[in-house]
């Protein structure tokens, strides 16, 4: 569907659509595409995915190491010589610590919503320098972490910042602090990620009355405050929406800074939330477009006065992740081909219970791992659990899954198999990164190893048996 805006960064002949695919065109899909094909296909003879182990993820380390390239290279583009930025990954995006590993060597830190993304950011060697904790429930062990460590912390609420003055009371604390803002701009198309909306439980709402004072005189109150931060956009945000949410932000940032009568605000931290086509193959919108959108709406920000934060997660790995499946059973019911494979609601969780908003596209590959050929036929994928809209694709044309092939859900490398929902006690996959290795082969390396029976049982309390018992 058609977005009411056209040519959303003002570049000519470029059409924005509300699922974020554009009319741009990325040059990098086609080798993308084959690097996969030829994943799929090493994977079922190197035995990856067979009978066994009929379901498996592959992320694509090249395509993420060109993701993190392209990030730095469209900012660099814009931003004034010299000037601070750091790009932050949202680690909620893709939990994986080799995954965060592969990141940090390209330049990236981490952006944690948790003690648990924390420590898994801190697992990766990512520095603390270069990590920003943003959290709407951030406890008080939290907070002195964060700042033990000199992590630089966005505090959500009054009632938080009230915790950082009794904490950074004598602390000798480095760590950069600032505020979190909701600009209050509008939502999109998934209200469930919409979070510059009205009543966002993100941030304080500039809008509601007295509250951009309340900013003001906080940051007036406290030297030390030096950051401030807003994420306006996500999945189903237009591009134009996200800017205006950092315009506004910046300019708070000036009124700060002016009724300071200094520089006190040094740094603002944009989020991230590029939107991902799930629509194709290509990669759209790019970071250059989205970032040269800004410099246009804000040219202020990228003069060199401040520093920059982004916190990009979803944009950066989706395309790079494929979950692979092999079809167990080949049907048809009410005339229509069912292709049931071994992957469902337990890797696409927010696909299969939200279709609408979370789409995918499915490949089609034989049993030797090679791109099925065939005339397309409208049929449904679906996975293995035990209720009825377990279906990773519904009315989908494909060529003609059988028996003993395989189902490719594309675009997965952010949000789905890294986030396992345990449903009918189903194992999470194993994940392999793969790389051409140069002589026409392709190089797996484990991720993360597939779940054991056996890890199931303990984790369902197997240790406690008899608790319940008299």
């Amino acid at each position: 569907m058609r977005s009411d805006t056209e040519n959303a960064d003002g570049t000519e002949g470029v059409v924005a659509h509300d699922d974020g695919r554009t009319d741009e065109v990325d040059a990098s899909a086609e080798g993308r595409a084959a690097r996969r094909d030829a994943a799929v296909r090493a994977a079922v003879e190197q035995g990856l995915l067979d009978a066994g182990t009929p379901l498996v993820a592959l992320l694509d380390v090249t395509g993420i190491r060109e993701s993190a390239a392209g990030l730095r290279t469209a900012f660099e583009a814009v931003t004034a010589p010299g000037t601070p930025v750091l790009h932050a990954f949202a680690v909620k995006a893709s939990p994986l610590v080799p995954v965060l590993r592969l990141l940090r060597a390209e330049g990236i830190g981490a952006e944690v919503a948790s003690p648990g993304e924390l420590a898994l950011a801190r697992a990766a060697g990512v520095e603390p320098e270069r990590t920003v904790l943003d959290s709407p429930a951030k406890t008080p062990a939290e907070l002195r972490e964060a700042l033990a460590l000199g992590i630089a912390v966005n505090a959500d609420n009054p009632q938080e910042l009230a915790r950082l003055d009794a904490l950074m009371a004598g602390s000798g604390s480095r760590s950069p602090l600032g505020i979190r803002v909701n600009p209050q701009v509008g939502g999109g198309s998934i209200e469930a990620l919409s979070t510059a909306t009205a009543t966002s439980k993100f941030g304080v709402a500039l809008r509601d009355e007295g509250a951009r004072e309340w900013v003001v005189r906080a940051y007036l109150d406290r030297p030390w405050l030096t950051r401030l931060h807003a994420h306006t956009g996500s999945q189903g945000i237009a591009l134009t929406m996200m800017a205006r949410g950092v315009a506004e932000t910046y300019e708070l940032a000036e009124e700060i800074n002016r009724r300071a009568g200094r520089h006190q605000v040094d740094t603002v931290d944009i989020g991230g939330g590029l939107p991902v086509n799930f629509a194709s193959e290509a990669s759209t919108p790019t970071y250059g477009r989205y970032a040269r959108l800004l410099s246009e709406t804000v040219p202020g920000l990228f003069d060199g006065r401040y520093g920059l934060v982004t916190e990009f997660g979803r944009s950066l790995l989706a395309k790079h992740g494929t979950v692979v499946a092999r079809v167990e059973y080949a049907k048809s019911a009410g005339g229509r081909p069912v292709a049931v494979t071994h992957a469902g609601v337990q890797v696409a969780t927010r696909t299969v219970y939200a279709p609408a908003s979370w789409p995918l596209r499915i490949a089609a590959y034989d049993a030797k791992g090679r791109p099925k050929e065939g005339p397309a036929v409208v049929q449904d994928v679906a996975g293995p659990a035990c209720f009825a809209g377990d279906l990773l694709a519904q009315g989908q044309s494909l060529p003609l899954l059988e028996q003993g092939d395989y189902a490719a859900a594309l675009d997965t490398g952010a949000y789905y198999f890294a986030h396992h929902y345990a449903y009918n006690s189903l194992p999470r996959p194993g994940i392999h990164g793969f790389t051409p290795d140069g002589t026409g082969g392709v190089t797996f390396a484990t991720v993360r190893a597939p779940q054991t029976v056996e890890e199931i049982v303990a984790e369902a309390g197997a240790a406690h048996t008899d608790a319940l018992l008299p």
